[in-house]
């Protein structure tokens, strides 16, 4: 018998994937829906619990309040003003759309039914591989590009392992990279008594639209906002984040760990992933339960990246090629 399992669910009326761990007491659950994940239980001293606040039903994730657990394609975060520039070319992601209701945010395909295309368990882990090639010219307005995407999920012993897959099946360059929003809740406690922990160096100034500013004084030093500033596993507080952290530190693995805990539960986790930006939240705007949970949002590239010269070369990909970005989350306790 395979120590792990995966198996087909339904929601409602979408259908879903369930990966288990029966040895560890742990299982998740995602959507054909945006391959979304919708829960992720562990065991904890007082029982399972499911430390994914995602979509608690069909109609949740339907209408997708607050984007959680968002796979972000071919952007992630917002585009200033819905309009970008890209080798010289002008592109209005909303055309026809004027005011406060331009908005770009999280890519294209919260909203599309992937493929399941692989569905597997054996000893090791449990796999299973979400498709779509839903990003066509003529399909989104603004962005005239043909993008496969593949996202893998795959839950063993160490916890969950998210593998995107990009590749450029146009004629043209395309801009084009990866980002995951997933908001964690450890407990039923207040997250200000939650210890955090970003082995960043530098943080990323936005203007009030959370929009990097231009230039390179969009880094800065976290020796210039102390309250930003976690590099040492503390107390969240009373401390209000929608902040992206930059120049990440890598442990001998080549993963960047960004560590959540609640003492009180004794549920710890860390969210790693090889480069990039983590973005965190304190869900201080979201629609349901402000400030029951905490988003830790592994991004390939910056928010704008698609206006900015710095982040040019990292989002490029070229006809014919594909980039893979890979995160996780790790279980380190109980």
């Amino acid at each position: 018998m395979a120590e792990f399992l995966a198996e087909r669910g339904k929601l409602g009326e979408h259908e879903i994937a369930v990966l288990t761990d029966p040895a560890r007491g742990r299982s998740v659950r995602i959507a054909r829906r945006g391959a979304t994940l919708l829960s992720f239980e562990v065991p904890s001293p007082q029982g399972t619990h499911n430390i994914a606040d995602g979509y608690r039903d069909a109609a949740e994730l339907d209408t997708r309040p607050s984007s959680r657990f968002a796979i972000m394609v071919p952007f992630a975060n917002r585009i200033d003003d819905a309009r970008y520039v890209f080798d010289g070319e002008p592109y209005d992601l909303q055309p026809g759309v004027e005011g406060d209701a331009r908005a770009a945010r999280h890519g294209f395909v919260r909203g599309v039914d992937f493929d399941i295309t692989q569905l597997a368990a054996g000893e090791q882990g449990a796999r299973v591989t979400f498709t779509t090639q839903a990003i066509r010219p003529g399909v989104h307005p603004g962005y005239p590009f043909a993008i496969d995407l593949a996202v893998t999920y795959t839950l063993d012993a160490s916890g969950l392992t998210l593998e995107a897959a990009m590749r450029n099946v146009g004629k043209h360059a395309a801009p084009c990279f990866f980002g995951w929003h997933p908001y964690f809740r450890l407990s039923d406690s207040p997250i200000d008594g939650w210890e955090l922990q970003i082995p960043a160096d530098s943080f990323v100034r936005t203007d009030e639209a959370f929009i990097p500013i231009a230039g390179a004084g969009a880094r800065a030093s976290l020796g210039q906002a102390p309250e930003l500033d976690f590099r040492t596993m503390q107390a969240i507080g009373r401390r209000e984040l929608n902040h992206a952290f930059a120049d990440l530190r890598c442990d001998t693995d080549g993963r960047a760990r960004t560590r959540l805990r609640d003492p009180q539960s004794g549920i710890g986790i860390a969210v790693w992933q090889p480069s990039g930006v983590m973005l965190a939240f304190t869900a201080d705007t979201v629609t349901r339960d402000v400030r029951r949970s905490v988003a830790l949002e592994p991004m390939e590239s910056w928010s704008d990246a698609f206006n900015r010269p710095d982040c040019a070369q990292a989002i490029r990909l070229e006809p014919g090629a594909e980039r893979r970005f890979t995160c996780g989350v790790e279980i380190e306790s109980p």
